[in-house]
């Protein structure tokens, strides 16, 4: 059995750039421990647009341009690209499908037991994919780790949690106890 750590978003756009927040700055050096500690495999997801970022749905409700396919803000903050040793899993939209398929063949050759997701922003990104890695694999524990993410508000960070909490996703605090 294997456990998996899914770094989510954690670009430099959500993090210093166009949607950068002080919570995502906050949150980073703990990204960075968590990813450094973990013994198993540490997949990071990449938010990819195209220069017609504006004129997509996406574009038209949130007008900030960001994470732009070989853009400096489209790169993984340099204090995690060290660590990164498997290619990223690039996203045009909040929830990877591409993500959920991986991990579904991982699971069938080496079944995981627990999947963690950190990073940003907890609202959009972690959420989507917390919840669809719960539909491609059922019987796995999804976790995320609280104090290893930030929302676009922190009051919009623990909704999230709830919600997913109400998902039966396991929510880990920042002293490493789970509550569910």
């Amino acid at each position: 059995m294997q456990e998996i750590l899914i770094v989510v978003d954690m670009q430099n756009d959500f993090v210093t750039g166009a949607l950068g927040s002080p919570e995502a700055v906050a949150a980073l050096p703990k990204v960075v421990e968590k990813v450094r500690g973990f013994d198993g495999r540490v997949l990071f997801t990449r938010d990819t647009h195209e220069q017609n970022y504006l004129d997509t749905q996406e574009g038209h409700n949130l007008p900030v341009v960001h994470c732009v396919r070989n853009t400096s803000g489209w790169q993984i903050c340099p204090e995690l690209e060290a660590a990164r040793k498997e290619q990223p899993v690039d996203k045009c939209t909040f929830g990877s499908v591409g993500l959920g398929t991986v991990l579904r063949a991982a699971d069938k050759e080496n079944h995981i037991r627990k999947i963690t997701l950190i990073g940003v922003c907890t609202d959009i990104c972690v959420i989507s994919n917390a919840l669809l890695l719960k539909a491609f694999l059922p019987e796995t524990e999804i976790a995320v780790d609280a104090a290893c993410c930030a929302g676009v508000t922190p009051e919009s960070h623990r909704t999230a949690l709830a919600a997913m909490k109400a998902c039966q996703i396991t929510i880990e605090n920042e002293s490493g106890s789970a509550e569910k």
